[in-house]
Order: C-alpha cells, then structure tokens, then sequence
C-alpha cells in the first residue's frame, strides 16, 4: 500500500483548485489512485468565504463516472448538519437547549424522560444510546413515524445527564423528532428553508426525493475471482478466528464495555438491510443516510467557521454560536473508544498531528467526514462511495484533514508543520 502511496498519480483529479491548496490536491489524488476503479470521491474546501478546493475522482457506479454533482451517503457526518439546522431553530426562538424535550412533545416524557432537555441529545448524556434493544428489526429504521414513536416510549439506560454515551442511530430520531414536533414542520421543508435555499446547496438530504436517487454513489461490488474452496479448505476456514478490525482492536483495548457499543450501533436484522436500498435512501434515518455533496458540506461548515454568519446572513446568533462551540465533555463516552470532545452535536478535528483545537465537525462511518475551524476560516469536507467501514474515521479523512490544516497554516505563517 505505502508503494501504491508513493508512485501514485498527483494529478488524478477532475475539478477546481485554488494553487494555494495544490499540495491538498495531489495528497487526495494519490490516496485515491490505486482504487480508483473501486469507487470515487469528492473533496470541497473553503478559506475566508472562497471554495479553493472542488474536485472528485473515480466512479459512481460500475458504469458511471463520478462528476461534479454526484452526491454520496455519508452516514453519521449527516449528525453535524441535523445539528446545525437545530442551532439555527435556537437562533430563531423555536428552540430552546435548556427547555425539556417533552414540552414540545408530550409523549416523550414517559419512563423518567420528563427532564431531558435539546442539549442532552446533542452531547450525547440522555442515556437513550440503545437502538438494538428497542426494535426487533433493522427494517423499522426505515419508517420515521414509528422510529418516533419507539423514541417516545424508550428508557434510558442509565439517569440523563449523569454520563455520556454516543448515541449512534438514536440521535437521528431523538433529535428530528423534536424538531419536526417543536415546529410543526417536516425535516425536508425546514432543511430547504434554513439551509438548502439560503446557502443555495447543490445536494444534502435527509430522505432523498425520488427524482434524485440517480445522482448518489453506490459502493462497487467486488468481483468474485477466488475459486470455490474445497470441503477441507471450508473446514480450516471454520477453525480460524474471524480477523479483527482496527476499531475493533481500539474497543478491545479501550476496557469498556462492548455490550454498549452492540446495543448502540448494531440494530437486530442488520444482514437482511441496506442504507443504500433505494427504498431506504428516500425515507430519513438521519443519524446515519444523510445524503450529500462535498460542496453542500464545505459550504455549510463554511457558514460555521465565520461564527454562524455566511456573505451578509446571519444564520446563528454569537451567543448561541459560543454555547454550541464549548466542549461538554474531555472524557470516553461509554460507547465510542476515544475522547471525542462532545460540542453541541460536534465533536473534535481528527488529524495526523495538527491541532485544531476550536475546530469541530462530525465524521461518518465510511470514513467521510465535514468540518470547520473559526480560527482559521477554514471548513473542509470529503465524501466516497469506497466500501469501507471504521467507527473512528478513516486514515484518508485524517490524512486529507491534517493537508488542508498544513495548506492554510502555510498562507498564514510562511511554513506548513507537521504539529
């Protein structure tokens, strides 16, 4: 792979780049390189209120090349979005993070659930981080009402503010349904008005109208070039541990307990159910199949790094921004395996060295991921439809995030560093 790495191409890339963030440019190019009939990518920067990075490599589809509006399911970096659109509701004085969720929505108060208030959800302490235990099949994921529904009548593992646990799937509903019952609005109708059409987005859904699903990579199957193994062959393969993931070994290691992360990110039924199944994308599960582009992503955290303000819109009061932007957490979650520095719905830049300590975002499990960093004016963001899976990100995410902090610590300083 490091060989692949080192003689890949630096200009496998279709798009736009401002000469400033070339390096970021050729970094992305020869990560994509080797795999580049294995799917395809986006990566959309911008600095100041400029886009300075928009290019994409690779397919779409196994007969499709990827282009410029192609969208990609992101998985939990949709949670960053669904949080910027409640921190806009607060500005507008249709939220409130102190205000219990029950007053919006009675039937949530059920089962010791009376207390818990908007902020709880978004730093991930309202104890509601079980999803495997609540419904009998993945395919229930799929119908927003009855998600609403079971959220309602859920019983928080452990007393609501007393701990924290990322709640991976649940967040979606929790968060959603208090939105859609506080404003008496649908979750599609309130994207469009906050964010969609004030930004002027090419691409970012939480339940993708039929008429869009054409545009969204799709993970490429695999050609099957093995042999079919041998009746002894089978037997050995049966022996053999079953090999153990990266994430896996971070859990392993990290002492907690796993039974919270099954219960959190593993529904029952999950072999029988795609995210990517169209029937699936057109319904909103969005903790998990927010549907985007690279560009709507950069341009919304673009929005956050200038303190909730994009060209002359205020789309977030200062002080809602400051409450939004404070750590409520350094410490493990009992489910996800590093200190994430819960914010309001965000947690921290991860990178390769570079510290971007006011910086947040939120990465999905595929790897994509969308930031921002005020200090810097910075806001980044990549999507793929590459099938890989990791619960801390992915080493091309980290990668590509520490260039684009290097880039701009260049322009501002005379020299990148690696720290």
């Amino acid at each position: 792979m490091l060989k692949d790495l080192i003689y890949a191409d630096t200009y496998n890339y279709k798009g736009t780049v401002h000469h400033q963030f070339a390096d970021l440019a050729h970094l992305f190019s020869r990560l994509q390189d080797s795999r580049a009939e294995q799917g395809g990518a986006s990566l959309a920067v911008y600095y100041g209120q400029e886009k300075v990075v928009d290019i994409y490599v690779g397919k779409k589809s196994a007969s499709e090349e990827w282009s410029e509006d192609t969208m990609a399911m992101c998985y939990s970096t949709g949670k960053g979005i669904l949080a910027t659109l409640a921190h806009i509701l607060v500005s507008e004085g249709r939220l409130d993070y102190r205000q219990p969720i029950a007053d919006y929505w009675p039937e949530f108060a059920e089962h010791g659930k009376s207390k818990i208030t908007l902020a709880d959800i978004l730093s991930h302490r309202s104890g509601l981080y079980d999803v495997r235990n609540v419904i009998a099949q993945a395919s229930e994921m799929a119908d927003w009402d009855h998600m609403l529904n079971v959220m309602a009548s859920a019983t928080p593992r452990f007393k609501p503010n007393s701990n924290y646990a990322y709640q991976a799937l649940t967040y979606g509903w929790l968060l959603g349904g208090l939105i859609e019952k506080a404003t008496q609005q649908n979750l599609s109708d309130l994207m469009n008005q906050y964010l969609v059409e004030p930004l002027q987005l090419d691409g970012a859904y939480f339940g993708v109208p039929q008429d869009q699903l054409s545009r969204i990579a799709k993970p490429l199957e695999k050609p099957n070039t093995k042999r079919k193994p041998s009746t002894t062959q089978v037997a050995q393969q049966k022996q053999k541990k079953p090999k153990i993931s990266f994430s896996d070994r971070i859990i392993q290691y990290s002492g907690q307990n796993p039974d919270d992360f099954i219960d959190a990110m593993i529904p029952k039924g999950m072999k029988g159910f795609s995210f990517f199944d169209d029937r699936v994308l057109t319904q909103p599960i969005p903790a998990a199949n927010g549907v985007f582009t690279a560009r709507s992503l950069a341009k919304i955290y673009a929005m956050m790094a200038h303190y909730g303000q994009f060209e002359s819109r205020q789309f977030i009061k200062p002080l809602v921004f400051k409450q939004l932007s404070q750590i409520q957490s350094y410490d493990r979650d009992k489910v996800m395996p590093i200190p994430m520095h819960w914010r309001l719905g965000y947690h921290r830049v991860i990178t390769l060295g570079k510290s971007a300590k006011n910086g947040f975002g939120h990465m999905g499990y595929n790897g994509s991921g969308a930031w921002c960093d005020p200090e810097r004016k910075l806001s980044f963001a990549y999507t793929h439809n590459y099938p890989v899976g990791s619960i801390t990100g992915d080493y091309r995410l980290w990668s590509l995030s520490q260039e684009a902090l290097r880039c701009v610590d260049h322009i501002n300083n005379g020299k990148k560093g690696w720290f």
